[in-house]
């Protein structure tokens, strides 16, 4: 479990466990250089207080386990090494892990929902998550994070070959969390995974999900919805690496921002390897800007290192309400404020529709109505 390098010039060089084999980042690396690592609370030097509760609750499907376990568990930790010193301080020093598996071609006739709740944001605290759906297997689950607590985490999900697996991760915090967490998805043959994350809350939240491929066939959708308001720092940053022949990728992540110092980071790495012909890959950003004060950072990234590749490609667009949009409407008798939501609702709605799982989606359209209420109201 020694240092591993890539010998790619990417975001993400090295891996280990080892949180020393990772140098304490000073925020001019290029892998932290958004994030506001004043407001990490120590979790980025090792210096955070420990002792913080993060309480987790369990409603599982009939045909899905889910376990509690120790640090010895051999399922842990075999389909991720952790990339950044957070991800290898999480793997360090969390006391217990969750296990959730999905049996060789069951297929779940319920969403399974881990629901965290943080008691107090004074000390951290550390988890770990294992999903493991066997092959030809289906399943839901649904990750809900809630409360204050400043919190690390790692999450790997094993996808077998031939099985489904969606996945919806709630940021929900109150004002005062913070959250760094990396999720990580290793797809078998023909195995699908379909990733939705959500980030409302919070003070500084930072989420880095990622895909391996371990045989052709495999098929990623990543989607992420998230609103920031002022003060907030929000942070997706996602990693597809694309390593056997003919897998497909999807990348659609959208954000809107509203208030003073509201800031939203969003880098998008693709990797093309020689020996992955026929890859088929496409990933977006989009951000709408609805105040002055703002802040939007969007990278998209893209390396091929093979011509035989059956499309790739990327955008990104921030911008402001179009007048003209808000014009039309208030032309027919729609006052500003109710053409300024239809806007809204209209370009997050587009994924939000998408979530499978109808009070998770019912939620955040709640949210964003309540977002959009705190707008108007100033």
């Amino acid at each position: 479990m020694g240092l591993d390098t890539k010998p790619l010039s990417t975001l993400h060089e090295k891996a280990s466990y080892d949180v020393a084999d990772f140098e304490v980042p000073t925020g001019r690396e290029e892998e932290w250089r958004f994030t506001p690592l004043r407001r990490l609370r120590g979790l980025h030097k090792g210096t955070a207080q420990e002792g913080g509760k993060v309480l987790l609750e369990v409603e599982a499907a009939p045909e899905v386990t889910v376990e509690t376990v120790g640090r010895d568990d051999p399922r842990l930790g075999k389909a991720y090494v952790p990339v950044e010193r957070v991800s290898a301080q999480a793997w360090n020093s969390f006391t217990d892990a969750t296990v959730v598996t999905v049996p060789k071609e069951a297929v779940a006739s319920s969403p399974t929902v881990l629901r965290r709740r943080g008691e107090d944001a004074s000390a951290a605290a550390y988890g770990h998550t294992t999903v493991v759906v066997e092959p030809f297997a289906e399943a839901t689950v649904v990750l809900t994070h809630r409360g204050s607590a400043t919190y690390a985490e790692n999450i790997e999900f094993v996808v077998g070959d031939g099985a489904r697996l969606s996945v919806i991760s709630l940021q929900d915090w109150a004002d005062d969390a913070v959250h760094v967490a990396h999720q990580h998805a290793r797809l078998g043959r023909d195995a699908r995974f379909v990733s939705h994350n959500i980030s409302l809350g919070g003070d500084v939240v930072r989420i880095s999900p990622s895909i391996a491929y371990a045989a052709p066939g495999g098929d990623a959708e990543l989607y992420g919805v998230y609103f920031v308001d002022g003060g907030q720092h929000l942070e997706h940053r996602l990693l597809v690496d694309h390593t056997v022949p003919h897998c497909r990728s999807r990348v659609d992540y959208r954000g809107a921002l509203q208030d003073r110092d509201a800031h939203a980071v969003w880098i998008g790495d693709v990797i093309i390897r020689a020996e992955a012909e026929g890859t088929d890959t496409y990933e977006l950003n989009r951000n709408l800007v609805l105040t002055d004060g703002t802040r939007v950072d969007s990278v998209p990234n893209l390396e091929i290192l093979t011509g035989e590749v059956a499309g790739a490609g990327h955008a990104s667009a921030s911008g402001r309400l179009d007048d003209e949009h808000l014009f039309y409407l208030q032309a027919r008798g729609i006052t500003f404020d109710e053409a300024r939501r239809m806007v809204v609702r209209g370009f997050l709605g587009q994924l939000v529709e998408r979530i499978e799982v109808a009070e998770v989606r019912d939620k955040v359209r709640e949210a964003i109505e309540e977002e959009l209420d705190l707008g108007a109201a100033r």
